[in-house]
């Protein structure tokens, strides 16, 4: 599946197997919180799962990120990043909606995105993309 979206400075794709190492250097860089499952053959079993795991090119580099998944139910988007040297030049915006063209293509109706609240600028990039938070929803975990 070789998804592009190119403009002059960046271009929008999916990442290979390969480039997990690339990936875990970009949500480090990018300030993104670290996760159990940060490790390279975690991120190699995604890339290599029916999740789109989405990576922004520029200057021969990954510089930004965001996986979108379908459950069967709804879509999700997580790990969305983009490296300080490459913000505010539209690179998130073009990973979401890549992401939501990918779940279109799966059937989807209703796509959730997981947003760490401690980043003030997170709920407003959402909010600029068109999204909403949804009222009355917590999000529990567990770590087995």
């Amino acid at each position: 599946m070789g998804v592009s979206n190119t403009t002059d400075t960046f271009s929008i794709r999916e990442c290979r197997p390969e480039e997990a190492e690339a990936l875990l250097t970009l949500w480090q860089a990018a300030g993104t919180s670290p996760s159990v499952t940060d490790t390279i053959a975690d991120i190699r079993g995604t890339i290599k799962s029916p999740a789109s795991v989405l990576v922004a090119e520029a200057d021969r580099r990954i510089v930004g990120s965001l996986i979108a998944t379908f459950d069967g139910w709804r879509g999700n988007m997580y790990r969305i990043a983009v490296h300080p040297d490459y913000r505010r030049r539209g690179i998130g915006r073009a990973l979401v909606r890549e992401g939501e063209r990918c779940l279109a293509k799966q059937g989807v109706k209703r796509i959730t995105a997981l947003v760490e609240e401690k980043y003030p600028w997170a709920p407003a990039f959402w909010s600029s993309v068109g999204y909403e938070i949804e009222p009355g929803i917590i999000r529990f975990y567990h770590n087995p």
